[in-house]
């Protein structure tokens, strides 16, 4: 008798088999798979708008670097609806998301501090400050 031989051996090959649990019904286990199915969809779907809203995004025309006249304050709206924001020599000082309605805007910064403002013919008003599209000034 070659050894191994009558031993009660389990070879699995590929996915295991989901075990019955008597403490839950069918109609239980079949509700529980369409709210699986259901999240699945929804989780799918949304990331498909979410990567429709980004191509769009990246087509507006606020999107880009926005600077004070001096250059000391660089705002860069990134396609993805987040914005880096540079201080004189610091080129990350914050950081956060934005959302822009129409010409309003408004920012959510990681720490938790919020702000708005407003585009106004081809100016952003922000804060106080007013920024203009790219570079103003030699000075970053």
């Amino acid at each position: 008798m070659t050894a191994g031989r009558g031993r009660n051996r389990s070879v699995c090959f590929g996915p295991a088999q989901p075990q019955h649990n008597p403490a839950i019904t069918d109609h239980e286990e079949i509700a529980v798979q369409r709210t699986f199915a259901t999240l699945m969809t929804a989780a799918l779907l949304s990331q498909s708008v979410k990567a429709e809203e980004a191509e769009m995004q990246a087509n507006h025309p606020y999107v880009g670097l926005w600077v004070t006249e001096d250059g000391y304050i660089r705002h860069e709206l990134l396609p993805n609806g987040r914005y880096i924001e540079a201080r004189g020599t610091r080129e990350r000082a914050y950081e956060g998301r934005y959302q822009v309605m129409g010409t309003h805007i408004d920012y959510w910064d990681d720490t938790g501090f919020t702000a708005d403002g407003d585009f106004i013919d081809g100016v952003l008003h922000h804060a106080g400050m007013i920024f203009y599209r790219g570079r103003r000034t030699g000075k970053p």
